[in-house]
C-alpha cells in the first residue's frame, strides 16, 4: 500500500468518526498549547529581567550607602566612617584602572507638586555625564548638563510616571514643580525604565519612573539632608571598559571604600552583570520546569491516542482480515494504523499550534503577565505533539499487524 493511499485513509478516518477523532486530539491541542504559552510566559519573564539588569548597566559596578538606623549610624560615625562621599568617587578613579566614568549621586523622598497635584518623588542628584553610565534616555528635552552643574541652577528632569502623574498629557517641559519647599524647572523627561520588582542587594522594591534628577551641586546646597549623620552620597557608579574582571575589580573596590572607611561594613556593593548571568541560568530551568510540566498534558494525550487506537484496532477486526485475505501485507497494515495515529497527532499539534499562540497574546493582552513567542517553542511543541502520535501509535498499529487473518474474517 503506497504512502499516498495511506495518508488518504487516516484523512477519510478521521472524517468520517469526527467526534470521536477531536476527542481523541484534545489532549495533543491542549497539550502544545499548553507548552507554547508557558515558554512564551518563561521568555517573556526572561526578557524583563534582563532589560531591567541591562538599564542597570552591564558593564557597571553599583555601589550603595547601606540603610541603617540612627543608633547603627552614630555607631559608624564613631568609627570614624563619614559614609559615601565625593572623595571615594575620586580615589576609586585615582587607583582603579579601565575605569571610563563615575556616576555619583545623593537621593532624598519628597513631594512634588504642580498646581493642585502632588506625588512622591524620589530626588536624586547627579552629575552630568549621568546619562551614558546609568543608561538614562531622554523622552523630552535634555539632561543635566554641565552648565546647569557648574552654576547649581534650579531645575530638574522628570522620570516617565511622575511626569504623568503631575502633568497628565501637558507638556511638562519650561513649567515650574515644587520639590519640598524648592521650586525648580522643569528642563527634561526620561523614557521609561524597567522595574525593580525584587530586592537586588540595597536596590529594593524601586520604580526608577518616579525619580527626579536635579544637579548633585544643586542637591547639596537645597536639599536638606534627612538626617544630620546621613551620608554625602547615597550611590556610587563606576562604568569600566568591560565585563570580564567585574569581580576582580569589585574586590578591589571593596578594599578601597573599606580602608578609606575604616573597615566600617556601611557600604554594599551590586554587579549587574554577575546578576544578569544568574538571572539566566534561573530562566533556563525555569522555562524547562514550565515545559515539562506542559508535556505532561502532551503525554496524556498520546495515552488517549493509544487507547482510542486500540478499541479501533477491536473495532475494525474484520475489516483488517479482510485486507490481509485479499493481500494485504502486514507492514501494510502497521503503516495504515500508524498513518492513522501520525493524522490525528499532527492536527492535534496545529490547532494547538495556534491555540497556542492565541493564548499567550490574551494573556499579554488582559493581565500585567508579559509573553514573549518565540519560533523554537512552536517548534518544539508541534515536534513533540508528531513525536507522542508516533510513540502511542505503534502499539495498537503492531497489535493490528499481528492479527491473524482467518481468525480476524470470523471475529464480530
Amino acid at each position: 500500500m503506497e504512502i499516498s493511499e495511506n495518508i488518504r485513509l487516516a484523512v477519510y478516518g478521521l472524517r468520517d468518526h469526527k467526534f470521536r477523532s477531536l476527542l481523541t486530539m484534545l489532549g495533543i491541542i491542549f497539550g502544545t498549547a499548553s507548552v507554547i504559552t508557558m515558554i512564551s510566559i518563561g521568555e517573556g519573564a526572561k526578557k524583563q529581567a534582563m532589560a531591567k539588569y541591562q538599564d542597570l548597566g552591564i558593564n557597571n559596578i553599583i555601589i550603595r550607602d547601606k540603610d541603617m538606623t540612627d543608633p547603627e549610624l552614630e555607631q559608624v560615625r564613631m568609627k570614624f566612617s563619614q559614609g559615601l562621599s565625593l572623595e571615594d568617587t575620586r580615589a576609586i578613579v585615582s587607583i582603579l584602572p579601565g575605569v571610563r566614568g563615575v556616576a555619583p549621586q545623593s537621593e532624598a523622598r519628597l513631594d512634588a507638586m504642580f498646581e493642585d497635584r502632588s506625588s512622591k518623588a524620589t530626588v536624586i542628584g547627579v552629575t552630568p555625564g549621568g546619562t551614558e553610565i546609568l543608561n538614562y534616555r531622554i523622552d523630552k528635552g535634555i539632561f543635566i548638563s554641565s552648565d546647569h552643574y557648574e552654576r547649581q541652577l534650579k531645575v530638574c528632569v522628570l522620570g516617565a510616571n511622575i511626569a504623568l502623574e503631575l502633568f497628565s498629557f501637558e507638556d511638562p517641559l519650561g513649567r515650574n514643580i515644587k520639590l519640598g519647599d524648592q521650586w525648580f524647572e522643569v528642563v527634561g523627561v526620561l523614557n521609561t525604565k524597567a522595574l525593580f520588582t525584587e530586592t537586588v542587594g540595597e536596590l529594593a522594591a524601586r520604580d526608577l519612573n518616579n525619580d527626579v534628577y536635579i544637579p548633585l551641586s544643586t542637591f547639596g546646597k537645597r536639599i536638606p539632608m534627612a538626617n544630620e549623620l546621613a551620608s554625602e552620597l547615597k550611590q556610587v557608579t563606576v562604568k569600566l571598559d568591560n565585563s570580564e574582571a567585574l569581580i576582580d575589580n569589585a574586590e578591589v573596590i571593596r578594599t578601597i571604600l573599606r580602608r578609606r572607611h575604616f573597615n566600617n561594613d556601611d557600604f554594599s556593593i551590586v554587579i549587574p552583570y554577575e546578576l544578569m548571568e544568574q538571572e539566566k541560568k534561573e530562566s533556563r530551568i525555569y522555562n524547562l520546569l514550565l515545559a515539562s510540566i506542559a508535556a505532561i498534558s502532551l503525554i496524556v494525550g498520546g495515552i488517549g491516542i493509544m487507547n482510542i487506537m486500540l478499541a479501533s484496532v477491536l473495532e475494525r477486526t474484520r475489516e483488517i482480515g479482510i485486507r490481509r485475505a485479499v493481500g494485504g501485507r502486514r507492514i501494510d497494515i502497521l503503516r495504515q494504523f500508524v498513518s492513522e495515529a501520525i493524522a490525528m497527532s499532527v492536527t492535534g499539534g496545529i490547532i494547538g499550534v495556534f491555540f497556542g499562540i492565541f493564548l499567550s497574546l490574551v494573556i499579554a493582552l488582559f493581565t500585567d503577565v508579559k509573553t514573549s513567542l518565540t519560533l523554537y517553542s512552536v517548534f518544539i511543541a508541534f515536534a513533540f505533539s508528531v513525536i507522542v502520535g508516533i510513540t502511542f501509535g505503534w502499539l495498537p498499529a503492531k497489535r493490528a499487524a499481528d492479527l491473524n487473518p482467518i481468525e480476524s474474517i470470523r471475529y464480530e
